[in-house]
């Protein structure tokens, strides 16, 4: 009976989303009305829900969340983004479609400092597009570029997605984190890759470029040595400290905090940009802790009800092989991700398919990445495609189109997909690092 409830409130769960209801707002009703119908007593229900929240909110691996979106929001205010974009393009101007790989391998820097894929489309978006409009990059060329690397921001720690996951699956952060490094070196180098071979393919959608070579003064050298240089130290101390186990993730998050305000400060963040750093932080961070306290709860639901061993029964009775199953994972995510963004997909799926691939006999670590990079690529899947958005709206060119962007990151979709099977295949590209530290 408990199986059967799951299903039906799992079906207007989809029903709620479609309508538009807020994905926070869907699961509380759900989980409230399912463990209701289960127990037969409104008292008892709002009981063990209540007591669901209570203990999520106490959980110390919280405070990761607010405290490295709000080191990231820092570094993107400081401007330290810009320097790193400069050294970068400097570094591999020998490189056929140089700025466009000084985006990638800027991105690829710049996501172990944010957490979130979103303040990198949003910085890269107006410092590196304005530069490859005017190197005569080709339009959708140089927007997928943005928006394709701008996804390493979810999987290279610290990431929120990984966050989120932990907490839903109980596994380490820090193992989360360690085992996403390689793969995402992997995907910046897929990335660059294609388009090193794109441009000696097409020339045109490239041109060469060279830039005049003005001598830098004393305070641009400074000011960029600091923002560089300052953020390959956060990346020492944040995921050097969680690596020799110096540090939790949470506290490793805090000394994050601590050395982005330093980092700015010494940029010039004054008052009111600190002001607004810490207020974007607590509005990117408030939404994803009400949708995490609602999680816990739809996950109270399957609990009670049985769900997991329920729709593992479904599965396995149809006498589907392992990779079929695997493939509807995949689908499901990918659909998913035209409709609502990457941490409502974690929460509404992880919970049934992390069990159903232990049983499968896959490395939850593994799997783990292995569906990060799934469900990143649906930040490029039309219509809902966050990062398409957000580099639309951040983009200093009004006549830039959404189709445009959509167009230009198709290649890095497929190449996100493509990393997700080979990390599927080869575990211990995830497995290797974490299994050597924890």
């Amino acid at each position: 009976m408990g199986g059967d409830i799951v299903l039906w409130m799992l079906g207007l769960l989809i029903l709620l989303i479609l309508l538009g209801t807020h994905i926070g707002v869907a699961l509380a009703v759900c989980s409230g009305l399912g463990v209701f119908l289960m127990l037969g007593s409104f008292e008892a229900a709002i009981s063990i829900l209540g007591n669901t929240a209570y203990e999520a909110v106490r959980k110390d691996v919280f405070v990761v969340i607010p405290l490295f979106v709000l080191m990231g929001d820092f570094i993107s205010r400081s401007g330290a983004a810009g320097d790193l974009y400069r050294i970068c393009d400097r570094t591999l101007k020998r490189l056929p479609g140089r700025l466009a790989i000084a985006t990638i391998a800027g991105n690829t820097v710049f996501a172990a400092v944010t957490g979130v894929s979103i303040a990198a489309a949003a910085a890269f978006s107006r410092i590196a597009y304005p530069e490859m409009k005017r190197a005569g990059y080709k339009r959708t060329f140089a927007l997928g570029a943005v928006a394709g690397s701008a996804c390493l921001g979810m999987l290279i720690p610290p990431s929120v997605l990984l966050i989120v996951w932990a907490i839903l699956t109980e596994l380490s952060v820090g193992a989360l984190f360690i085992a996403g490094i390689i793969p995402g070196v992997i995907l910046a180098l897929m990335f660059a890759a294609y388009v090193i071979i794109s441009v000696a393919h097409k020339p045109e959608i490239a041109p060469s470029f060279k830039a005049e070579l003005v001598p830098l003064t004393r305070a641009e050298i400074r000011s960029e040595l600091i923002g560089g240089l300052g953020i390959l130290g956060l990346i020492m101390l944040v995921i050097g400290g969680i690596w020799q186990g110096f540090f939790t993730p949470t506290e490793a998050a805090g000394f994050g905090a601590i050395g982005a305000f330093i980092i700015g400060l010494i940029k010039g963040m004054r008052g009111a940009e600190i002001l607004d750093a810490i207020y974007q932080a607590g509005r990117t961070t408030a939404p994803i802790m009400f949708l995490l306290i609602t999680a816990q709860m739809y996950s109270r639901l399957l609990a009670i009800g049985g769900a997991v061993p329920f729709i593992q029964g479904l599965f396995f009775n149809l006498g589907a092989e392992p990779w079929m199953i695997i493939a509807l994972m995949m689908v499901i995510w990918i659909i998913l991700g035209m409709l609502v963004d990457s941490v409502s997909i974690i929460l509404l799926t992880v919970p049934i398919f992390a069990p159903i691939a232990a049983v499968l006999g896959i490395d939850q670590v593994a799997f783990a990445i292995f569906g990060i990079l799934v469900i990143e690529a649906g930040l490029l899947t039309p219509p809902f495609g966050l990062l398409v958005y957000t580099v639309k709206g951040a983009v200093p060119d009004p006549s830039v189109t959404l189709g445009e962007i959509f167009i230009g990151s198709t290649p890095y979709f497929v190449l996100i997909l493509l990393a997700a099977l080979i990390v599927l295949f080869i575990p211990s590209l995830a497995t290797w690092l974490p299994s050597i530290m924890f």
